[in-house]
């Protein structure tokens, strides 16, 4: 059955599927509670803080270890540029200088 056809045994259009033209149902109750008097962010401020403790402490050992890592590797590497760049490093290692500015073989 489809569409607008006739029912052949009754002759008449019966509804679409899920509403076949039967009297409603008796003794079901329905409730519903207004849109606007519900809570809909009931609690999410207390939950949010709670969850974010709860995930960042669950992740810091996977995130904080490697930037750790990273900044003291980062910091040192700035020190001894810093330290090859300055009157001393120079005066520390002349052929070294020399065989960089020059094209000399790079040890490294």
């Amino acid at each position: 059955m489809g569409g607008s056809e006739l029912d052949p045994k009754h002759g008449r259009f019966m509804g679409p599927w899920g509403n076949f033209g039967s009297q409603t149902q008796k003794g079901i109750i329905t409730y519903a509670l207004s849109a606007n008097r519900q809570k809909p962010l009931a609690g999410t401020a207390r939950a949010a803080i709670f969850n974010t403790y709860r995930r960042c402490k669950a992740q810091f050992l996977y995130v904080v270890p490697p930037f750790a890592a990273a900044y003291l590797l980062m910091n040192w590497a700035v020190e001894k540029n810093e330290f090859y760049n300055s009157k001393e490093g120079r005066a520390q290692a002349p052929e070294e200088s020399d065989e960089a500015t020059q094209g000399g073989p790079v040890r490294g």
